[in-house]
Formats: structure tokens, sequence, C-alpha cells
């Protein structure tokens, strides 16, 4: 909507398309300032936290599994580790190991995905990735990105059974570990990958991106020999430091009249920052060899406050991630048994990994039987949630020059910095505007 003087004064978003779930964005824009902005989340309620009660502590890794295609792992690790703390279990180093390997495949699939297909297409002008392979300089680009996702998804295929909602992975180990051979199968592909990822870090790092920062407070892990991914204390860029189990006593979640989904924020504080971003501005030291190299040689400096440089983060933690599977690979020991045994037991869990958006909070209290009393899960973008209407607020004032389709993309831009699941994805925005 635009007034009378071809100002805008409202931007309306029916639909976040291109987002695995249903959303939308409402601003309203007074004397050049955001007097109102709602990001609209419609989609219907999925209550996994209600249906896990009465249900044996086993089917909780495969039933959260469920809640995202792109990240099931994270889902599946944080409910593992969550619940073994509740049963007293502790991994040997061999399955410790190959779940951090689990999770590089993850981390590789989830950022080839959203660096190549969702996000680079914002920044070269480009309706879609399909789109950007149709022009014949990016198509090699495309060709590049789908390639890494590809080999991302047959390490999670090999370990995991399937690359879509793995079914190997269970409290206490694995129901199956990989032979080194076939680990070993896959040490092309990977030393290809780290050089693809590589030259993704050069090509990120050369985009243009939007003169902007906030004073965010980024939360991530942080271990005291390794990048984060399973485990760790909570710690932020404003001198949060304190232990998993302590989570909930500074973070809450509320509900909001707009939303279907809860915001999370800190306790007497407000909105955070989680994800690639987060984790690489309190983590630098904790880099692969070449993933510091290829951080030296990005002429981006790190720590960013900058949103719009998480492409890069993501590109830098894909380098990370290919490099210590192949690292993996190379020291694996196939853990003989995959599992350690469980015995049911009452107990009470929490354990937060580090999804590819950001940190993942399970916690469960279980009964003598090892049923489900008590579940709780805080997804990565349910913590980014109120972050991003606070960047949005900040943002948009400074683009409301442009042309209205200019304005409606760079607010999808912007949203797509946090690679946002509203089921667990991400997707364009649909814009209908409204002249007052």
């Amino acid at each position: 909507m635009k007034t009378s003087n071809g100002a805008i004064d409202r931007i309306k978003v029916d639909y976040l398309a291109r987002v695995e779930g249903e959303g939308g964005l409402d601003i309203v824009v007074k004397d050049g300032q955001v007097a109102d902005l709602t990001l609209r989340i419609f989609e219907p309620p999925r209550f996994f936290e209600a249906f896990l009660r009465g249900r044996s502590y086993q089917e909780v890794p495969d039933i959260t599994a469920r809640i995202c295609g792109i990240c099931p792992v994270a889902y599946q690790m944080s409910a593992c580790h969550a619940l073994e703390k509740a049963l007293g279990i502790t991994v040997p180093p061999p399955v410790r190991s190959l779940r951090r390997l689990f999770y590089c495949a993850e981390w590789i699939q989830s950022h080839a995905l959203h660096v190549y297909l969702l996000h680079a297409p914002d920044f070269l002008g480009y309706e879609s990735a399909i789109s950007m392979a149709e022009d014949p300089q990016w198509r090699p680009i495309v060709e590049r990105g789908l390639r890494m996702k590809k080999i991302g998804n047959q390490l999670l295929a090999l370990i995991g059974g399937r690359e879509i909602h793995p079914v190997s992975a269970c409290v206490g180990g694995f129901y199956r570990a990989p032979h080194k051979r076939e680990l070993l199968a896959l040490k092309g592909d990977l030393e290809w990958g780290l050089q693809a990822a590589m030259d993704t870090v050069t090509w990120t790092a050369g985009l243009t991106f939007p003169e902007f920062e906030c004073d965010y407070e980024f939360v991530a892990l942080s271990h005291p020999n390794e990048y984060p991914m399973n485990e760790g204390r909570v710690i932020s860029s404003k001198g949060l430091d304190i232990a998993m189990e302590d989570f909930e006593a500074h973070f809450v979640e509320e509900h909001v009249a707009h939303s279907n989904a809860l915001h999370s924020l800190r306790i007497h504080g407000g909105s955070y920052h989680v994800g690639p971003l987060a984790r690489l501005n309190l983590n630098l030291e904790r880099l692969s060899p070449q993933a510091s190299m290829a951080l030296r040689h990005c002429d981006i400096r790190f720590p960013s406050m900058n949103p719009f440089t998480s492409i890069i983060a993501r590109s830098i933690e894909m380098v990370h991630a290919f490099e210590e599977a192949l690292h993996i690979i190379e020291t694996y020991e196939r853990p003989e048994p995959s599992c350690v045994s469980v015995s049911p037991k009452s107990g009470e869990g929490c354990h937060i990994t580090e999804a590819p958006r950001g940190i993942l909070y399970h916690r469960y209290r279980l009964d003598d039987e090892g049923l489900v009393q008590e579940a709780q899960i805080i997804p990565p973008t349910s913590q980014n949630l109120r972050r991003m209407e606070d960047d949005l607020r900040a943002f948009v004032p400074t683009v409301l020059d442009l042309p209205l389709e200019q304005v409606t993309w760079r607010c999808e831009q912007l949203i797509r910095n946090y690679d946002p699941c509203i089921s667990c994805a991400t997707h364009f925005l649909k814009l209908r505007v409204q002249w007052r």
C-alpha cells in the first residue's frame, strides 16, 4: 500500500512460499518508521510433545525425526542425548565419533541446500535456483551445490539407513554401524566436496551484502576441544555461560497473538540469534584447519554483526564438516556393539545439539517403565522468530526509498538469512501490497 505521495504505507505478505510450512508477513509503516510488524505463522499446531506422552523412550528418536525432513538427525541426536541422561547411559567413544560424522552429513546436505538453492538466488536476482540454472553463467554453480548436497545425502544414508528420516540412530548408539570400508568408499567424493566447499566460501564472500548490522546477542554451544555439534555449554556474546540443564532458567517461550509458533526469549532480556553466524562468531578458534584458512582468506571479517553474511558462515561450516568427516573416516573404529545396553527406569534429562539452523533443546521425563511422561522441544526457528521480527523493524526503514518490488525482495532475503523452518525449511515470500 502507498500513500498519496507515493510513500510505502503497508507491506502485506500473504504467504511465505518456498518454506516448509505456512506463514505471512504484515508491516505497517508510518512516517518512514515501522509502526507494526507481525511475522504470522498460521501452520496448524502439530502436537509432537503431546503425542510423545505415553510412548516408550525407544520410539522417541524416530518420532521426533519426523518433525523435519531436512534436519532429522538434529532431532534424533538431541532426543538420544536427553534420554540417555534420563536413563543414566554414557556411550563409548566410537559411538560418539560416529554421531559427529552423522551430524557432519546433515550439515553438508542442509547447508548446501540453503546456500545454493534457497539463498543464492536472492543475492543474484533470480526467482529460484531453477532460473539460475537456466543461465549458462550459473548452471555450473547450481550443479556444484547439487553434487555437494548429494554427497551429504549419501553419507546420511550410509549411516542412517536412508537419506530422509534415517532410522539407525537409537538411544544408546545405533541399530547398525557402518563398516570402515563402506565409509572409505565415499572418501573421494568427500575430498572433492572439501575443495568445493572452499570454493563456495570464496564465491559467497564475493557476493554483495546490504550494509546492515544489529546489536545481537548470539547464542550457541561451545566446547573446549571441538567445534560444537553434540555437546558443550550454552554461551552468548553478552556473557552467558551455562550448563544445558540451566537452559530453562535463562530462556522462556511465550505465545503471541499473531502466530501459532511460540517465540523464545531471554528471561529479562529479549530476542537472540542462533544458527551458523552465532556458532561461527562464538567458536572461531575451534574451526578445522581448512575452515580456519578459508576464514582468513575471506574478505568479510568475523565476528560479523551483519546477518546477510550468514551465507558465508554456512559455507565455512561446510568446509569444517567435510574436513571433519574425512578425519573421522580415516580414524574410524567400528563400535562393537553398536549400541550399549539400556534398561528402562524413571528419570529426567535435557540436552542441546546444534542443528543446521541453531541450538535445539529437548527435555524428557520418564516413568519406571521408560514411558514418556513429559516432553519439551524448542527448535531453532522458534528461538529466531522474535529476532527476525526485530531485524525487519530495523531494516525496513533503510530500504523504503526503493521500489516496492525491491523492498519485498530485501525482506525476503533478510528472513532467509535465518533459513527458517516453519515446519522446518525455507521458501519465498509472496507479497500483496495494499494502498491506504
